[in-house]
């Protein structure tokens, strides 16, 4: 590995090996760029879904919206794709465009510095290595970085203690006492899975999500033989997909009002799969559907009527050597405990200090609210984009949609910058400002807006994580950089 004193040099260096990373690396070969570096702290490709093993782990987006549309894949073997052939798909991708060989596995980075004089960047990884190069781009996802609240005597629980992205398949659940923190979007999937083994398993749930079932199933045979021998089938499905969830951005970001409809259909499922109103009582939200997130699945309502499962409203207040305390006094005793506590989406870079022009850092810039520019580039950090950056995540549609507008953005940028046509790009601040005052405007009359509490949302009620529109909008604005936005160096 290159040393301090010996910094590789390189064109591009990109961080993350998720969907960001090897999307990015696909597009920059078909670009003709050749000369990049993918950092990845984990040990192999797949980002999220490398990381997060735990049982019943899934995507909730259909399988062909959630996956790339210039590689499409035929062999899909269900309509929602599990966490294996999502990892085995961005293994293959990797593979297939000899990405392996650009990827540097365990090489967290730690810091990124720029040199003006130089118009480059000085990144260094946690083992001590170092690069030099003229663009870096963070593909760095939301939800990589587990959150686990700072709950009073946390330290001293004497069992088994882990968050769901760092599930600990050593342990056997089988006859056990667990307590479950969080009914979130990972809790939904592995409660239903480890409910039947343990012996008692207490779900504390601070808030009830809004469920609908999800529609999903295997892909037949003779299906999966049309998406091999027409292509165009596949086409056709992915664009009806995508069109089926953008409607609902009707909802999501015009007229709250109109996701009635989905409000009922989630309370008829919810009475139709817990016939006890006690517990129904418990699981049934008070807020706007849509203002969080809206789970999909098919057998977490259904569990909840186990006998060995208890629904907890009440929250953690401490944690003892074999217990956990809830707020109204009452002390349960353990022997693990899981957490479905959700990730650090409102810290975007907090693992890596960038320093930017005039030696200011992001983390003290972005603190409050990050701000950017379409998500991929903020004031004062030249040659510095992001993806899956501040305000473009979508709740009613596919994020690798998103994933892929950005990324053709990115290139368009990197593109100038290699050509000679610009040694720096950076956005203008008044640009950025002007961008994010029409953000906050349009967010204003969003579902996400209605009053509850969520992940989307930071102390001051605003969302740094959600683009407040439709998708197609912000493909549409993105679709082509306006460079007087940017200033030259």
């Amino acid at each position: 590995m290159p040393s301090d004193s010996n910094p590789q040099l390189v064109d591009v260096l990109v961080i993350g090996a998720g969907f960001s990373g090897i999307g990015l690396g696909i597009k920059l070969r078909k670009a003709g760029v050749e000369s990049f570096v993918i950092l990845e702290r984990g040990a192999d490709v797949g980002g999220t879904w490398r990381s997060n093993t735990y049982p019943g782990c899934a995507c909730d987006v259909p399988s062909h919206l959630y996956s790339l549309s210039f590689e499409q894949n035929p062999g899909w073997s269900r309509m929602y794709p599990t966490q294996p052939e999502l990892r085995d798909y961005l293994a293959g991708l990797a593979d297939k465009h000899g990405l392996r060989s650009r990827m540097r596995f365990e090489s967290e980075v730690v810091e990124a510095v720029f040199d003006a004089e130089a118009g480059r960047w000085a990144v260094r990884t946690r083992d001590g290595s170092s690069f030099d190069a003229r663009v870096v781009v963070s593909g760095m996802g939301g939800l990589s970085r587990p959150k686990i609240p700072a709950f009073p005597g946390l330290e001293r629980f004497r069992g088994p203690a882990f968050h769901s992205a760092n599930w600990d398949h050593s342990f056997d659940m089988t006859g056990k006492r667990v307590a479950v923190v969080g009914t979130g979007a990972s809790a939904i999937q592995f409660v239903p899975q480890i409910a039947p083994k343990v012996a008692r398993l207490d779900l504390y749930q601070r808030t009830p999500p809004w469920i609908l079932p999800k529609p999903d199933r295997p892909i037949r045979a003779w299906e999966q033989r049309l998406f091999r021998w027409l292509p165009g089938y596949g086409f056709a499905l992915r664009n009806y997909l995508y069109w089926r969830q953008e409607i609902l951005g009707v909802g999501y970001t015009l007229q709250p009002r109109f996701l009635k409809l989905a409000e009922k259909l989630a309370l008829n499922y919810l009475r139709e799969a817990v016939p006890d109103p006690e517990l129904r009582a418990k699981l049934t939200p008070d807020y706007r559907i849509g203002c969080k997130r809206v789970l999909l699945t098919n057998d977490y309502l259904q569990a909840m009527s186990r006998p060995n499962l208890q629904v907890i409203t009440q929250g953690v207040a401490a944690i003892g050597e074999h217990s956990v305390t809830a707020t109204d006094g009452r002390e349960r005793e353990v022997d693990a405990i899981v957490f479905g506590t959700g990730f650090k989406t409102l810290d975007f870079t907090s693992p890596v200090r960038f320093v930017g022009a005039g030696g200011r850092e992001l983390n003290e810039v972005w603190s409050g609210k990050p701000r950017a520019y379409f998500g991929v580039a903020t004031a004062g950090f030249p040659n510095l984009f992001f993806i899956t950056g501040p305000n473009s995540r979508v709740a009613n549609n596919s994020i690798v949609f998103m994933i892929e507008v950005q990324i053709r953005y990115v290139v368009q940028c990197i593109r100038r910058i290699l050509r000679g046509d610009a040694r720096t790009l950076e956005v203008r601040r008044e640009a950025q400002d002007a961008y994010n005052r029409a953000l906050t405007r349009r967010a204003r009359g969003t579902v996400f807006a209605t009053g509850c509490r969520s992940w989307y949302l930071d102390e001051n009620g605003e969302s740094p994580v959600l683009w407040p529109g439709f998708s197609s909008e912000f493909w549409w604005k993105a679709r082509s950089v306006r460079w007087r936005d940017f200033a030259t160096g």
